[in-house]
């Protein structure tokens, strides 16, 4: 018996592995070119406003499925990106906004600081914008709290102007303020008027009328007019304590009929000239 054992082939492995091993397929993707939406609407709906914001036919058919799906729905759309001024303007009609100025009405508190003129104004432009009536009223009652938290600011800031200017009047005119006062108060009112002196606000917060040099340049100019009836009004004649003593050197010269007992007005002059003592004793103790 032959001892030899035939040897079975061994299949060349490497070589299968090669033979099995596919090669790599190479595709190469081709993108879709942009189409722009504009030039795929029929020539008879170019002109439709709701169709000129789209560029893209994504855009379009997403807005067309959103609006499908409300159809029959008793709900309001939100306008998207591309909604027009006339889609907003249904959707604020829906909710309340009135078509007209006069379906707003305000609930101000009587006397109000806002004009009618300004309500109205208002009104027309609240039609435009779409504005609810609890919104636009809510809007004016505020504009009156800030208008009326001015006017207090400002009636404060003039009354503080107004006391330093009087204080600062009081300390330059001494016993001769309230005279002085108030003849320039009669010619400043004649010559202006009360309500331009009293609504005339100055930089500084005070009233045209509190203002010390405006006061001053009156009170002066009233005493070189204190014959004219206007300046003087309803009150007294008055000196200051230094035109009281020059009217007492002049009526005391020397060889006056203060000292001629034999003058006619002598006793004139001598009742003229104790009256003006007890005035000035009355000024300096004032």
């Amino acid at each position: 018996m032959d001892q030899t054992t035939e040897q079975t082939a061994q299949p060349d492995v490497t070589q299968t592995t090669t033979t099995l091993t596919a090669e790599p397929t190479q595709t190469t993707a081709t993108e879709t070119p942009a189409v722009d939406f504009q030039s795929l609407i029929p020539e008879e709906y170019k002109e439709e406003k709701s169709l000129q914001n789209f560029s893209k036919m994504d855009d379009f058919v997403k807005s067309y499925l959103h609006s499908q799906k409300l159809v029959g729905l008793d709900k309001i759309p939100v306008p998207n990106k591309h909604a027009t001024d006339e889609d907003w303007k249904e959707v604020y009609k829906r909710l309340g906004s009135p078509e007209a100025a006069d379906g707003y009405k305000y609930s101000l508190p009587e006397g109000h600081a806002v004009p009618e003129e300004t309500l109205k104004s208002f009104s027309e432009e609240a039609v435009k914008l779409g504005l609810l009536p609890n919104q636009a009223d809510g809007i004016m009652k505020y504009y009156n709290e800030v208008i009326n938290q001015g006017v207090t600011e400002q009636s404060v800031k003039a009354e503080e102007a107004r006391s330093k200017a009087e204080q600062e009047l009081r300390n330059e005119y001494g016993s001769t303020f309230d005279n002085r006062i108030k003849g320039a108060k009669n010619l400043a009112t004649a010559t202006l008027g009360t309500e331009f002196l009293n609504t005339t606000i100055l930089q500084d917060g005070s009233k045209l009328g509190d203002n010390p040099q405006i006061v001053k340049a009156f009170a002066q100019l009233s005493e070189k007019l204190s014959e004219d009836d206007i300046v003087k009004g309803d009150t007294t004649s008055y000196l200051t304590t230094n035109e009281i003593t020059k009217q007492i050197a002049s009526l005391q010269q020397p060889g006056s009929a203060y000292w001629n007992k034999k003058h006619p007005a002598h006793a004139t002059a001598v009742e003229e000239v104790a009256a003006l003592i007890r005035k000035k004793n009355n000024e300096e103790d004032a």
